[in-house]
């Protein structure tokens, strides 16, 4: 018997494996949450959060600008492919797409028109971990920053409470520094941001998986529920878009990405737990169609690898 093409291409959520890899990103992620430049990132995109759910206008590039700036970055990089080009949307929408790499959202506004805007709905550390990302968001703006603790912070965390002493000193300090992401105060300032953002009919990226992807052509479930809310209650369109080729990266490599159509429903201003799994469950569906059946790395000179890799990281 077949086993239907999504059971192939999704696989559940898990914490990373404990190894030296996982602690060395789990302080990585550390450092960058007690780096006095990168919290001061954060605290300006949060200032710009507040503006926006007051009515004004937050500070930043126009959309042509940094879409000009992005595109010369990436198309200097890699090559890019994209599929379906007439399903670019043109108005506001909810972009959605899997993740893979922390290059993704920097590659889908160098893709996407200039206008409506976009704003990125990620994780705050990665998106200002680098002096380089700093430098253009904090002048672009554009960012709904996520603060929060990643799966290698959390393994550490969860090790030591199984008995793991000899990284209780690093579970402590992530603990200490690194928001958990739960609390309802921050979780209600970004739902006001997105509902402001959209409702002056601008538009936002967001990666429903909730983290990066560990395996091309596969999506991590249960996607994120956010998703879904924002498009209910404010009746706005999903486009669904596969990333491939970006979980590795070399100069020249092709970056694909493949758009699908809108997805459309009903506005809900209160939605029920029902009507949330019924999107998700469209969505997920969308999504696996898009993404590749069979991917495989080119084989061709893997040219600045490492560099490309850390750089984008």
């Amino acid at each position: 018997m077949s086993i239907p093409r999504q059971k192939l291409l999704t696989h559940p959520f898990s914490l990373p494996t404990l190894t030296p890899k996982t602690i060395q990103r789990a302080q990585e992620g550390l450092v960058a949450a007690q780096n006095s430049a990168v919290r001061g990132a954060i605290y300006h995109s949060l200032q710009q959060l507040e503006r926006i759910i007051e009515g004004k206008f937050d500070h930043r590039l126009s959309g042509s600008y940094r879409h000009w700036i992005l595109r010369s970055l990436i198309h200097s990089l890699f090559r890019v492919k994209i599929e379906y080009p007439e399903r670019i949307p043109r108005n506001r929408v909810i972009l959605v797409a899997n993740h893979l790499n922390h290059l993704d959202p920097f590659l889908l506004l160098s893709e996407v028109p200039a206008s409506p805007y976009y704003y990125i709905l990620g994780d705050s550390r990665s998106l200002y971990n680098k002096r380089w990302k700093r430098l253009i968001l904090g002048l672009s703006g554009g960012v709904i920053p996520l603060q929060r603790r990643w799966g290698q912070e959390t393994a550490i965390i969860e090790a030591v409470k199984a008995g793991n002493e000899d990284l209780k000193s690093l579970a402590e300090a992530i603990e200490e520094n690194v928001p958990s992401g739960n609390d309802i105060k921050s979780l209600r300032q970004i739902d006001r941001a997105v509902k402001s953002i959209l409702d002056r009919e601008e538009g936002i990226i967001l990666f429903p998986e909730g983290r990066l992807g560990t395996t091309e052509g596969s999506l991590t479930v249960p996607l994120k529920r956010g998703t879904a809310l924002y498009a209910l209650r404010g009746g706005v369109p999903i486009v669904p878009v596969a990333l491939s080729g970006t979980k590795h990266l070399y100069w020249r490599k092709t970056l694909t990405l493949t758009f699908g159509e809108p997805l459309l429903f009903p506005q809900i201003k209160h939605p029920q737990r029902k009507e949330i799994e019924a999107v998700l469950e469209t969505l997920e569906k969308a999504m696996v169609e898009l993404l590749p059946k069979d991917y495989q790395e080119p084989d061709e000179p893997k040219l600045f690898a490492n560099f490309l890799n850390q750089m984008f990281y």
